[in-house]
């Protein structure tokens, strides 16, 4: 193969590929920094948007306030019905706040309520085993729930006197509260 030499010794054809090509002298310009720029400021703002979305994928309807209240109940009801044994409850006495209505029981509690009496906050009260299974006694003092979303807190609790003929006494049971 022959080469073409210039003057100078170097080869024609790659002086001629040096001086054809503007895009190595040529220096970064205004416009080229300006979407540059813009396309890193839409990615960050992607992420922005995007993250907490995948960060938190089960978002609850109840939130904080509905949490302390449910434990607040929950402390309520087991200060007001227990007896000398710790963590041991009145059946008795928790048969009574079954007899209760639901606006009884918002002022019992301290649930919030509208001008015209209209429940604001919902309770729910219910005496489970500890397998979670609903003992049919007490199964649901207050308004009725239906798997809604709700903020909850358990106590475990023994309960003198029983309820009925169906809880036995010394048998651990979990006081449930829901509210929302």
């Amino acid at each position: 193969m022959i080469r073409e030499h210039t003057r100078d010794g170097t080869n024609a054809r790659e002086r001629a590929s040096e001086s054809t090509s503007p895009s190595r002298e040529r220096a970064q310009t205004a416009q080229d920094f300006a979407v540059g720029i813009g396309i890193f400021i839409l990615a960050i703002a992607f992420v922005f948007a995007f993250l907490p979305s995948v960060v938190t994928p089960y978002d609850t309807a109840t939130g904080g306030a509905e949490t302390a209240q449910a434990d607040r109940v929950a402390d309520l009801l087991v200060e007001a019905l227990s007896t000398e044994s710790p963590n041991e409850i009145d059946g008795d006495d928790l048969s009574d706040y079954a007899d209760m209505g639901d606006k009884e029981l918002a002022g019992t509690f301290g649930l919030r309520t509208a001008d015209e009496g209209v429940l604001v906050d919902h309770v729910n009260v219910t005496v489970q085993e500890l397998d979670r299974t609903p003992t049919g006694e007490i199964d649901g003092i207050g308004t009725v729930y239906e798997d809604q979303p709700a903020a909850s807190a358990a106590r475990i609790v023994t309960i003198e006197g029983g309820v009925g003929d169906g809880l036995e006494e010394n048998t651990p049971y979990r006081l449930v509260v829901r509210v929302w």
